[in-house]
C-alpha cells in the first residue's frame, strides 16, 4: 500500500437534484375542444447515492471532488405524461466506509458488503400535476405542483480498514518491520518516531495455503485518545480487527507500564477494544542473550496473566509461532467462519 496515495478521510458536499415540475395542461385534440385537466407528474431529482466496492482500499478518488451533484427530475407534460427522474450520482467507496453528517458528526450509514447502496441524500419529490386537482367542485384546475428542492448537505467520510489482525504499540516498536518480514508490503522504516503516518495492509501467509490480513496503523502515545499524536486519527482502524497483537521492545524501560499504557489508551478511546482477542509480544528480542531473556521472562510472569510471544522480525525468531498465535486468536474471536475464506 503506497502511503501516498492512501487517503481515509473526506469531506464532500452532496446536492441532491430538484424534482420537476408537475404540468398544468388541458387535453386538446382534434375531436375535443376543451377537454379536463391532464397534466403529468414530473419527475424525482436525482438521489447522491453511495456504493460499496471490494476492489477499492482508498478515498483517494474522492479527494479532488468535493462535490457530488445528481441531475434535476423533469417536467411533467400533457396526456399524463410522468416526467424523467434525474440521473442519481453513485460515489463507489471501499467497505469499511462510514457515512456522518459533518455537522453533527452522526453515523448515518456503513458500507460493509460489495454492492451495498444507500441513499446519502434524498432527491426532491416530483410535482403533481393538474390531473391530481380536479374535482367535481373544480373541474378545470389551472394549477399544478412545483416539485421540490433538492438537498445541500456536507457528509464525512471515513474509511475503516477491515483487517484480520492489528498491529498496536508506541513509535519504533517495530511494527512496520514485522508487517515487511512477514508480508510482502514495504511500509517506510527509519530509525526515528512516527515513521509511519498512515495505516498500511499486508498479506500473511500461513500454512496449509492460508492467509490472513495485517493492518499496521501509526504508533500510539499516552494520551492518544485525547488527540496527541497521530493515534487518535488512526485508532478507528483497529475497531473493525478481531484480533489486536500488542508489541512492545525488548529494550523499553517498564514492559508491564508500557502494555498497560497500550491499553488505557485503547479503553479511553473505546472499551469494547478490550474484549476483542489480543495478544502480547516482546519484539527485537534479538537484543537480549539467553540469559537476559529467561530473567524477563521470570519478571513479566509476576505482572502479566499471559506469558507474551517473544519474536525478532530482523533474526527471523519466533516467527512461526507468532503466526500461529495468531492464527488461533481468529479462529476464537470467530468460531463460526468458514476457514476457507482464509484461502490463497
Amino acid at each position: 500500500m503506497a502511503s501516498q496515495n492512501f487517503v481515509d478521510y473526506v469531506k464532500i458536499c452532496c446536492r441532491s437534484g430538484k424534482g420537476g415540475a408537475g404540468s398544468m395542461h388541458m387535453h386538446r385534440d382534434r375531436t375535443t375542444s376543451k377537454g379536463g385537466p391532464d397534466g403529468g407528474d414530473g419527475g424525482r431529482g436525482g438521489h447522491v447515492i453511495i456504493r460499496g466496492n471490494a476492489q477499492l482500499w482508498t478515498l483517494l478518488h474522492l479527494k479532488y471532488q468535493r462535490h457530488v451533484i445528481a441531475a434535476h427530475g423533469e417536467g411533467g407534460s400533457g396526456n399524463r405524461k410522468h416526467g424523467a427522474d434525474g440521473k442519481d450520482a453513485v460515489i463507489e467507496v471501499p467497505l469499511g466506509t462510514l457515512i456522518k453528517d459533518a455537522e453533527t458528526g452522526e453515523v448515518q450509514a456503513e458500507i460493509t458488503e460489495d454492492g451495498q447502496e444507500i441513499i446519502a441524500t434524498p432527491g426532491g419529490r416530483g410535482g403533481l400535476g393538474n390531473d391530481h386537482f380536479k374535482s367535481s367542485t373544480n373541474q378545470a384546475p389551472r394549477y399544478a405542483q412545483p416539485g421540490e428542492d433538492g438537498l445541500e448537505e456536507w457528509k464525512v467520510v471515513e474509511l475503516k480498514l477491515l483487517a484480520d489482525v492489528g498491529l498496536v504499540g508506541f513509535p519504533n516498536a517495530g511494527k512496520s518491520t514485522l508487517l515487511s518480514v512477514v508480508s510482502a508490503a514495504k511500509p517506510e522504516i527509519a530509525d526515528y518516531p512516527f515513521t509511519t503516518l498512515r495505516p498500511n495492509l499486508g498479506m500473511v501467509s500461513y500454512r496449509d495455503g492460508k492467509s490472513f490480513v495485517m493492518a499496521d496503523i501509526p504508533g500510539i502515545i499516552e494520551g492518544a485518545a485525547e488527540g496527541k499524536g497521530l493515534g487518535l486519527r488512526f485508532l478507528r482502524h483497529i475497531e473493525r480487527n478481531p484480533v489486536l497483537l500488542f508489541l512492545v521492545p525488548a529494550d523499553a524501560d517498564d514492559i508491564p507500564k508500557e502494555y498497560e499504557t497500550l491499553r488505557n489508551e485503547l479503553a479511553q478511546y473505546n472499551p469494547d477494544l478490550l474484549d476483542k482477542q489480543h495478544i502480547l509480544t516482546i519484539s527485537k528480542s534479538d537484543l537480549l542473550d539467553d540469559e537476559l531473556e529467561r530473567e524477563l521472562r521470570a519478571e513479566l510472569a509476576q505482572h502479566l496473566d499471559t506469558p507474551p510471544l517473544f519474536f525478532s522480525s530482523v533474526a527471523q525468531q519466533g516467527l512461526a509461532s507468532l503466526k500461529d498465535a495468531v492464527w488461533q486468536a481468529i479462529m476464537r474471536a470467530n468460531p463460526l467462519l468458514d476457514e476457507s475464506r482464509y484461502d490463497r
